[in-house]
């Protein structure tokens, strides 16, 4: 690395937001410094367990006693179970956080963060999702509408390829799609049945960033395989990650410098120009401090890390964190609920199979309070499902205790057939839903840990009820046999769905909101905060494409102003 004293850019964060940020700032011609954190990942040749079988692993694969002892709070959310990717997750004691709480706060610190490891559903925000705060009275309005966002969702959705299928709802609007992943027999009946005994609702192919057909930008991106082995990283870059498309494509440039093992704990203001002039650093190794300097600045660390940076970032004019006028900084933590839906057996279908392990399941859209026979009094915003059926097998082997040839017959025997739903609720913004920082609680850098008081209100609790029973419903109008019911609310914490946001949240008033409707900082308009942090309501999608598109649309906007400025 050839580190020079001042750059055009900063972007903090190689996730999916920071890398979408150094694509297009080095592609608009921005001189572009490029911080992380944690270490270096190159793609392909650092997966190291990307053929590894069981028997290759130790304990056989399952988590073992080390890795539960040092990431207690990772393994407990059931993500770090598997050998053959608890590397991508940090290791709690070296990087604590406190629960007034619990919260699930799940990471990953390496270039490209969670895009390494990330669920890859991609759905669209609506309308109805950016006008929801408004018409609920709810929070603040987003100071954005869908149509302002639509060709960033086209232009992201084009890049990493997303597989799906159109339907023509306007609760979950269409997109750029690949051809879809197929659904299996049995996924193609309740599909059928659904559609024939359930008005407005539409089971479909789960809508993921995998290349289905054709190939896309990045380092040799080509179609997916279907080994199901998307956590360890991806090899044949068959999903979008940053690692092998967007920190590629910034890097062809020539205008990128990556800098690994990076702390960023401050962004440095200049009281006289209003506006911030740079980032301090300690050096993850060395503990060594540095400071960059760069005209614009990219926070994209994560919704939670962001916003830690913002509070430390204390000067004069902001004495309780940059861009904090509005009090508003670190509130509004939002996350989706789930593990709650219900399950199923199936009779038949015995002579059918399935080949390959499929990477995405089925996908439920919302169906509830979209106007007329749709809507109740019970709460307000909505829900959808994710899901899937599959031949199981084992639990004979275990039941009958079979041995010798007798195993060996009922090894080679496919299960019976089984389906899940699993819903995924809207969770709305609540300014008592907060992070906050413990000064006397530091890490091993000297810097204060986060502390997080939240959880789930009654809106969310009375929903569940519904995302029970209506995936009860569902399974029963298919005909299928054993359907039960479950909600495992006592048993999850806020951040288990890993969509945590709004702790920076974008709005029309500064007093009110901390980012405007291009993710600047009101009152310091060369920071630019595009991960999470800027949600104004959660939707009850996955928001992680919703991040990619106005991570893209805020850094064409920076490259506009930068070069108006230097014109």
């Amino acid at each position: 690395m050839n580190l020079l004293e001042e750059y055009d850019a900063i972007v903090v964060g190689t996730g999916i937001s920071g890398g979408w940020a150094a694509k297009e700032l080095c592609e608009n011609g921005l001189k572009t410094l490029v911080l992380e954190r944690g270490r270096m990942i190159k793609h392909v040749e650092d997966y190291h367990t990307a053929h590894l079988d069981p028997w290759d692993l130790p304990n056989a694969g399952q988590a073992t006693r080390e890795t539960r002892e040092r990431k207690p709070k990772q393994h407990r959310t059931g993500y770090v179970t598997n050998e053959a990717h608890q590397h991508f997750f940090v290791d709690d004691k070296k990087h604590p956080y406190n629960e007034d709480r619990r919260f699930d706060w799940i990471r990953g610190y390496h270039v490209g963060g969670r895009s390494l490891m990330w669920g890859r559903h991609s759905y669209r925000l609506s309308d109805m999702d950016f006008k929801a705060n408004k018409k609920d009275g709810i929070a603040v309005d987003w100071p954005v509408r869908y149509k302002e966002i639509a060709p960033w969702y086209s232009k992201v959705e084009e890049y990493i390829g997303v597989c799906g299928e159109k339907l023509g709802l306007d609760q979950l609007p269409d997109g750029e799609f690949l051809k879809p992943m197929e659904m299996n027999c049995v996924e193609e009946v309740l599909k059928e049945k659904v559609a024939e005994k359930l008005d407005g609702r539409v089971v479909t192919t789960g809508r993921v960033a995998h290349i289905t057909e054709g190939t896309k930008p990045g380092l040799g991106r080509s179609t997916c395989q279907y080994r199901n082995r998307c956590m360890r990283g991806c090899p044949y870059g068959a999903y979008f990650s940053s690692n092998s498309s967007t920190l590629p494509a910034a890097d062809d440039t020539g205008n990128m410098t990556l800098r690994p093992h990076s702390v960023v704990h401050e962004v440095i203001y200049d009281e006289k120009s209003g506006k911030a002039t740079g980032v301090k650093v300690i050096d993850a190794e060395t503990k060594e401090t540095h400071i960059f300097n760069a005209k614009v600045i990219f926070l994209c660390a994560s919704a939670i890390a962001s916003t830690s940076i913002l509070m430390q970032s204390k000067s004069d004019r902001f004495p309780n964190g940059l861009g904090n006028d509005s009090g508003e900084l670190g509130h509004n933590l939002m996350d989706h609920h789930f593990h709650v839906g219900a399950s199923a057996q199936i009779d038949g279908f015995e002579d059918k199979y399935t080949k390959g392990r499929r990477p995405g399941g089925l996908y439920i859209p919302r169906f509830k309070n979209l106007g007329g026979d749709s809507d109740t009094k019970n709460y307000i915003r909505g829900f959808g499902y994710q899901g899937g059926a599959g031949r199981g097998s084992g639990t004979d082997l275990v039941a009958e205790l079979k041995y010798g040839p007798k195993l060996k017959e009922e090894i080679l025997k496919p299960g019976t057939w089984g389906v899940g739903l699993t819903a995924f609720g809207e969770t709305l913004p609540d300014h008592s839903n907060r992070m906050y920082l413990n000064y006397e609680k530091t890490d091993e850098w000297g810097l204060p840990t986060v502390t997080f008081d939240a959880d789930f209100g009654a809106n969310e609790l009375a929903m569940r009820k519904d995302m029970q029973d209506e995936a009860v419903k569902m399974l029963e109008a298919a005909g299928f046999k054993n359907v039960n019911g479950y909600d495992n609310v006592g048993g999850r914490a806020m951040g288990n769905g890993i969509h945590e946001m709004g702790t920076a949240r974008m709005g029309r008033d500064p007093k009110t909101s901390v980012l405007n409707n291009f993710n600047q900082i009101h009152a310091c308009k060369n920071v630019y905060v595009t991960d999470g942090s800027f949600m104004t309501s959660a939707g009850c999608q996955n928001p992680s494409l919703t991040y990619m598109a106005f991570t893209a649309r805020a850094a064409n906007h920076a490259a506009e102003e930068f070069k108006k400025s230097n014109s």
